[in-house]
């Protein structure tokens, strides 16, 4: 029994270690999504050290020590998605009177045909943005019928399970399809119109994921949140970045890019909301995102329910109250401005490639 204690420890260890490596490679990546099933892993194999060993024992406190220490190193990337953790966005106000945005983010899974689970959502709740990600042309063909509600969209329906198409009730002003990083992996940029005639920028991702079935390593996908990062840290206007990003909220990819890009989180201190596998309950992360400048404070953040999806679809409502001071996010070091340089550059992408709406002149 002890020995297996142990190598349970050595391989735990293993997994918890192995994503500190900074190598691409989808197998050494992959491990940073199972944070929370490991820290349950972890919680359940110092249980039975404490159970079936001699702890007056020495050479047995090592085994627990490193138990222990795998469980708190995943608790620390995690914790702060749980209420236990301060908020980072501030709530809305309960008399706000400041014009608000609501995106509806939805990977429909390209071969999925319940299409009407999807607007039976927006119908309901009346999103200012539908977001789609793997839609290609029969999901147009589907969607197309909500656009007398929303008559403003940008359109891009593919085969390959990185179709996109953005329906908005608000005007879309000097929007651009872009192909940053890869080819036939598109994303959508446009400067959105609130209801009092404010402009925010959108910007709507959907990188390519490392897996031993597409890119090997996340190379690809990292370019691309990275050069979209740096696009946008300097940007005094408001920002919203969203999309299935392949990557969980608790990866050092998804951290590098909130500290380059200085945009805020409203999952921090509030939930993980996993949307992403909607058919396994034990194997969940969350992987679609909305990420915002301080010019927000949040009215609502829901997992929606499964619309035949390996996703489920996200809805956020945001409202634009000007910037706020006392909504901070995290200040990269010089190690990791050189990091997301060194990322970008292997793909020979630079942030001015990524379009910039708020820069365009106006109709």
């Amino acid at each position: 029994m002890v020995i297996g204690l142990w190598l349970a420890s050595l391989l735990l260890a293993l997994l918890t270690l192995l994503p500190l490596w900074r190598f691409e490679a989808w197998w050494v990546r992959g491990l940073d999504f199972p944070r929370l099933q490991l820290a349950v892993l972890a919680v359940v194999i110092v249980i039975l050290q404490l159970l079936f060993t001699d702890l007056t024992q020495v050479n047995q406190w090592p085994m627990l020590l490193i138990s222990g220490g795998c469980l708190l190193f995943q608790l620390w990337w995690i914790l702060p998605y749980t209420p236990l953790f301060p908020k980072e966005v501030m709530a809305a106000a309960a008399d706000n009177t400041h014009p608000c945005i609501a995106i509806l983010n939805a990977n429909v899974l390209g071969p999925n045909r319940n299409a009407q689970a999807l607007i039976d959502l927006v119908k309901q709740h009346q999103p200012d943005i539908l977001v789609t990600l793997e839609s290609d042309s029969w999901w147009q063909q589907q969607l197309d019928q909500l656009s007398d509600d929303y008559p403003h969209s940008v359109k891009c329906p593919l085969d390959n399970l990185y179709g996109m198409h953005v329906y908005s009730r608000l005007p879309l002003h000097n929007a651009s399809l872009q192909f940053l990083v890869e080819e036939g992996v598109p994303s959508i940029h446009a400067e959105a119109e609130l209801t009092d005639g404010s402009r925010i920028t959108v910007h709507f991702l959907h990188p390519a994921p490392p897996s031993p079935t597409e890119n090997p390593s996340s190379e690809e996908r990292d370019a691309e949140l990275l050069v979209v990062a740096t696009s946008v840290k300097d940007v005094t206007t408001p920002v919203i970045v969203a999309g299935d990003l392949n990557d969980v909220a608790w990866s050092e990819t998804t951290r590098l890019f909130r500290k380059i890009s200085g945009l805020l989180d409203p999952r921090i201190g509030r939930g993980m909301f996993n949307s992403f596998h909607a058919d396994y309950p034990f194997m969940r992360w969350p992987l679609d995102h909305i990420f915002h400048s301080s010019h927000f404070t949040l009215q609502h953040l829901q997992r929606l329910p499964a619309i035949g999806s390996d996703h489920f679809p996200m809805l956020v409502r945001l409202c634009y109250t000007g910037r706020q001071q006392a909504q901070d996010g995290i200040e990269p070091d010089q190690d990791d401005k050189q990091l997301a340089q060194d990322k970008m550059m292997a793909q020979a992408v630079v942030p001015e490639q990524v379009h910039r709406p708020e820069t365009q002149p106006a109709p």
